[in-house]
């Protein structure tokens, strides 16, 4: 998914070092256009904007297409990341400049990594009455953000722990563990609750981790949150409660990982160390724009684009890197 804000900002990429959990809110954010579809973004924000190397995350619907207009995100660019893609409900079309042409469909992930950089696009199906899921990105570690960029689909198990479902994507769980690489260690789970269901996760240590709520209201390690609200736990903890309201199920979204320790500066669909790399990338996709048929930094295009996205102007100040 593409960040279609047209005056984005300089994302300064750091942690705090807070022991308790903390709940974090989200920010309602169109996708652009005059039927904009509108999401709930949480990472990155002012309060957090890493969990290991999870660096955003937009979660939208249940959307009525014939109201919101579904997803339409023409081809764009990424660098230095990896896109996670997990639906609820609905089917979106994948077309990127590696040649992969895939769906995303409910409970099976589509990772792409954009490495030294890719561009890609993604549409809903016109047989998606109903839109609902979460997009995720990952920062890519120094030594492999110039990696080539590729392309992975995984339809993992969904499997029962004492009357919930789970879902493992990435990484490992109950005893579940996704095949699909990731550069730094990472987790990412769906899990269902019945009404009222308690159910005791044990964790990685090393781990920072976050638990967004999809669906009902929940209690995560003490810590009650909502629809769209994400729960942080600090590295150190070894195991979290999620408690389920009695009121209906609860989804929510399980992310985890080893902190980045990285400086990285964040700006539209980039990823990069300094301003002048930004500059760069920008610069390199205005140009492919332009040529379309020139496989540069972004790959060649698919020949079913009838558009691709503008980057914004830069800011009048430096980016520079923190973390």
């Amino acid at each position: 998914m593409s960040n279609l804000d047209p005056t984005p900002t300089e994302v300064v990429c750091e942690n705090r070092d807070d022991a308790a959990p903390r709940l974090l809110d989200f920010r309602e954010v169109p996708l652009g256009g005059p039927r904009a579809m509108t999401v709930r973004r949480s990472l990155p924000q002012r309060g957090q904007t890493l969990i290991g190397a999870w660096c955003f995350l937009d979660h939208y619907g249940p959307d009525d297409v014939a109201d919101s207009g579904g997803m339409r995100v023409a081809g764009h660019p990424h660098t230095g990341l990896q896109t996670v893609s997990w639906l609820f409900r609905g089917d979106i079309e994948h077309r990127d400049t590696t040649g992969a042409h895939a769906m995303v469909r409910p409970r099976e992930v589509n990772l792409m990594t954009a490495g030294s950089g890719i561009a890609h696009s993604e549409f809903s199906t016109p047989g998606t009455d109903v839109l609902h899921g979460v997009q995720l990105w990952v920062a890519l570690p120094a030594e492999h953000r110039f990696t080539a960029p590729a392309f992975e689909h995984h339809a993992p198990p969904v499997v029962d722990v004492d009357g919930a479902e789970v879902v493992v994507f990435l990484g490992s769980l109950f005893g579940q563990t996704s095949p699909v690489r990731t550069f730094t260690p990472l987790l990412g789970a769906e899990v269902v609750l019945r009404p009222g269901q308690r159910l005791g996760v044990r964790l990685d240590a090393t781990f920072e981790h976050g638990v967004m709520v999809d669906t009902g209201s929940v209690s995560v390690s003490g810590v009650d949150a909502k629809v769209g609200q994400l729960v942080h736990l600090p590295v150190g903890a070894t195991d979290m409660e999620l408690i389920a309201s009695s009121d209906g199920p609860v989804r929510v979204v399980v992310l985890g990982g080893e902190p980045l320790g990285e400086q990285i500066v964040m700006w539209w669909n980039f990823i990069g160390r300094s301003h002048e790399e930004v500059e760069q990338f920008r610069a390199e996709w205005q140009q492919a724009r332009e040529d379309r048929t020139t496989a540069g930094r972004y790959g060649q295009f698919p020949s079913a684009w009838g558009e691709t996205i503008p980057a914004p102007i830069l800011p009048n100040t430096r980016l520079r890197p923190r973390g």
